[in-house]
């Protein structure tokens, strides 16, 4: 291990020149950090898809005649044998002829036996039921230690629970999620933080199956710039949303009304996440409503939300208007403290970034960000904050493809497959389109819908996986060489949800304060890889790491070296560190070799009420844990932090 000499002239310098020096770096750092990034930062992604496996295609009809084929679907990154592997789950969609004798399969599970080669698993995991599928999302509901998957479609959902290896029971009949009707986006919070996960499901258009519109019959609702084409949403009434509620043996209790998202109004309801936009502890719900206003539910910290959507100015678009939404994701684009919203729309609408100016409520600047303007032509539905060259600035990936099939035979329009786009942050608030100079321009058109963002082959660098209707999904792999650090978290809850979903993680690096939130589905109907990630740029450790789990429970790491991936249990600090191989051009810092690193993870003695972790220099750093109040209040103190033994306890190895 390298160890720091001591300086043979410390303390000649005097203070001012010290401070001198400092000011000078701090100034530096500032230009450093707001400098427009340069052509050696664009990333770039390689189509692995056929040999890595994925050939099993998604099931749609190429004529598209009823709103309901083209919906479907997302797709989900998560590790479903917890072998430090990122695996794919795909849902499958289907057809009314399908669906009228039985449906298809929900999902397709694919298993990553090694890296980047995928085994359709399907059968042997045990996910049999059939129907039509629409969105996916994971978290592990009864903290058995094992993710769980949920499924939402037309009809019916399914809730498969983790047996352990990538096997699952079907539990949805007895744990009472089923539901009903056209149900789309669903993600996962413990809204009343007792430990366990509820879930959101959000519910579209109402459908008969056995009384579908017909085709191009209605010349106000299903006709596309002069060409028939399917009926709806416009003039098709909509359905409720429904919110789970967790009752920490197996069951669940619908209570969307009680909790005030029920959406009595019946909101065509699409995409949803989770995220705390206030900084209150407590885990509030967007949610992204087709052909009409989105809702942003505050939580009020007693098992109830108040709808602030208009209020805030997240409802509408920057002139007032009623858009197609699809697509949601939370992030801190602009390292402010502060959750913005990113929201994709239908064509000839821009995308949505609603930018979160805390107390003042949000702004849409869309197009004032340059998003609006390449994207307003497509119709985008999958989407991302997601850091694609580890320099430490949410980028943001947007899936695009039509809903008519029709609109090829329009000569001037755009197509129904359509190109995936990437918007570079500019570090002032604006973003660059680098679609093409990534490469995503080269990849063949499709026509994609949900869009999962993870490390897939643990390289440190985040990939991505698209679903193309009517066909095979594409897993784009990111193949950046910029020299850039980076950092994964594994969270485990203990107190909190066993899969950490609502943990806040807040890093920093170099003076750059960073954070990110666990979220149990997002995007278009999909699921991200659970373990968060941060690119660091130049800088080779942090200086702190704090988790803010949960239960409101606040633990402080110090001077965590980059390049690795990190497992944090709850209450017991990090459990191990896997190495992140160097990145292309810079050497890895401090992220040990197994052994050294084993050494390093024994635990602390942990005596009420403090929190022992390994620091990696090998001694204990203690941590005063802190408990968010069940009532709104300002952020959380930082822990108080003592280095060196414990008062009651002396140790190093």
């Amino acid at each position: 291990m390298r160890t720091d000499k001591s300086d043979p002239h410390y303390g000649s310098m005097s203070i001012a020149g010290v401070l001198a020096l400092c000011v000078l770096f701090s100034l530096a750092f500032a230009m450093a950090q707001t400098k427009t990034p340069s052509a050696g930062a664009v990333p770039q992604f390689e189509d692995v898809s056929k040999q890595a496996g994925l050939t099993t295609s998604h099931i749609s009809t190429a004529e598209q005649h009823y709103i309901i084929e083209s919906m479907s679907g997302g797709i989900a990154l998560f590790d479903c044998d917890d072998d430090g592997r990122l695996d794919i789950a795909m849902v499958n969609g289907s057809t009314v002829e399908h669906y009228r004798d039985g449906g298809d399969p929900l999902i397709t599970l694919y298993h990553q036996d090694e890296d980047l080669k995928f085994s359709n698993i399907t059968q042997s995991a045990g996910l049999k039921r059939k129907g039509w599928g629409m969105g996916i999302a994971v978290a592990d509901f009864d903290n058995d230690g094992k993710l769980d998957i949920f499924v939402t479609g037309f009809g019916g959902n399914a809730l498969y629970r983790g047996l352990g290896n990538c096997k699952f029971e079907d539990v949805t009949d007895k744990a009472g999620v089923r539901g009903s009707g056209f149900m789309t986006g669903a993600a996962w919070a413990d809204y009343d933080r007792d430990g366990y996960v509820d879930l959101f499901v959000a519910r579209y258009v109402h459908l008969d199956m056995n009384k579908l519109p017909e085709f191009g019959s209605n010349e106000e609702f299903c006709r596309y710039k002069g060409i028939l084409v399917q009926c709806g949403p416009w003039g098709m009434e909509g359905e409720s949303d429904l919110l789970y509620h967790n009752r920490g043996d197996g069951t669940f209790e619908e209570v969307s009304k009680k909790a005030g998202v029920d959406d009595p109004r019946h909101r065509y309801g699409l995409g949803a996440v989770w995220g705390d936009y206030d900084n209150d502890g407590w885990p509030d719900l967007y949610v992204a409503n087709d052909a009409g206003p989105n809702f942003l539910y505050h939580n009020k910290h007693d098992g109830t939300f108040e709808e602030v959507g208009l209020l805030t100015g997240t409802a509408l678009s920057a002139d007032g208007q009623e858009l197609g939404s699809m697509g949601v994701d939370f992030g801190d684009y602009k390292h402010e403290g502060r959750l913005s919203v990113f929201v994709t729309n239908f064509t000839d609408q821009p995308n949505n970034l609603y930018h979160n100016l805390g107390s003042q409520g949000f702004i849409d600047e869309g197009w004032a960000s340059k998003t609006g303007q390449p994207s307003f032509p497509y119709v985008k539905w999958g989407t991302g904050f997601v850091d694609f060259s580890n320099n430490g600035w949410l980028d943001i990936f947007v899936a695009n493809g039509h809903v008519y099939p029709q609109v090829d035979a329009i000569p001037s329009g755009v197509k129904y497959r359509q190109p995936m786009q990437l918007f570079r942050n500019l570090r002032d608030g604006t973003f660059e389109d680098i679609s093409a100079a990534s490469g995503l321009t080269q990849i063949p058109l499709a026509c994609r819908r949900g869009a999962a963002f993870g490390d897939v082959n643990n390289d440190g660098n985040l990939d991505t996986a698209i679903l193309n209707v009517g066909e095979p999904p594409t897993l784009l792999i990111n193949r950046s060489k910029n020299g850039n650090h980076r950092v994964l978290f594994k969270l485990i809850g203990t107190k909190s949800n066993r899969a950490a979903i609502g943990a806040r993680v807040t890093i920093r690096a170099a003076g750059v304060k960073q954070f990110n939130e666990v979220h149990g589905g997002g995007s278009y109907l999909s699921q991200n890889d659970l373990r968060l990630h941060f690119g660091l740029g130049t800088a080779k450790k942090m200086e702190s790491v704090e988790i803010r789990w949960p239960s409101g429970k606040v633990e402080t790491l110090e001077n965590l070296a980059a390049d690795a991936i990190y497992t944090i249990v709850e209450g017991s600090g990090i459990r191990s560190t896997t190495p992140l191989p160097p990145p292309a051009g810079g050497a890895m810092n401090g992220a040990l070799p197994p052994a050294a690193a084993a050494k390093r993870q024994q635990p602390c003695c942990s005596p009420s009420p403090w929190a022992g972790v390994r620091t990696t220099g090998g001694f204990c750093r203690w941590s005063r844990r802190v408990e968010v109040g069940a009532t709104a209040r300002p952020a959380a103190p930082r822990s108080a932090l003592f280095h060196g033994p414990h008062p009651s306890s002396s140790e190093r190895f």
